[in-house]
């Protein structure tokens, strides 16, 4: 079983550093067309529709990375207010099927949103294909997501263990 968890511990570190790349890359490239489009506009009075759709994407693309990241290191938004009144025992017996139950529901976003995607590329007209493709960040993201919560639920009694 540790030879398991040590599999589930490596995921979890390579899905970190991809998203943090990604995070980064999509800040990065986020900031350098909003700076380009704003020149484009302001000294040459031309600018590109795609740079504002293309920009509007990153920011899920910043938001969904951000938020995995977050959730990896437990400083993800929760509706804990009974989490003042609860035994630290207890709270430590909620941990994983806490974990487990956000996994899931995050699963169900992803097959939604996964079906709501499939469903707009039948219907998206030429124009549109680059928002199309950008816009499945949104699966995407809740898949990983739903990822770092399993993950985090097969691996969080290893990781208290080590520090």
């Amino acid at each position: 079983m540790s030879y398991l968890t040590d599999i589930f511990y490596f995921t979890r570190q390579k899905l970190i550093q991809i998203e943090k790349f990604i995070a980064g890359t999509s800040l990065l490239l986020l900031l350098i067309l909003a700076i380009t489009q704003v020149i484009l506009r302001n000294f040459f009075e031309l600018g590109f529709s795609n740079i504002d759709v293309v920009s509007r994407h990153l920011v899920l693309f910043v938001t969904f990375m951000g938020a995995a990241l977050a959730s990896e290191s437990s400083q993800h938004i929760k509706i804990d207010c009974i989490n003042s009144l609860l035994k630290p025992s207890i709270k430590e017996t909620l941990k994983i099927p806490l974990l487990v139950i956000s996994a899931f529901i995050c699963a169900a976003f992803f097959w939604y949103a996964l079906q709501f995607w499939l469903d707009e590329k039948l219907y998206a007209p030429d124009n549109e294909k680059l928002a199309l493709y950008l816009a499945l960040i949104i699966p995407v993201g809740f898949f990983t997501l739903s990822l770092h919560f399993l993950l985090l639920s097969l691996t969080t009694n290893k990781q208290e263990k080590q520090t």
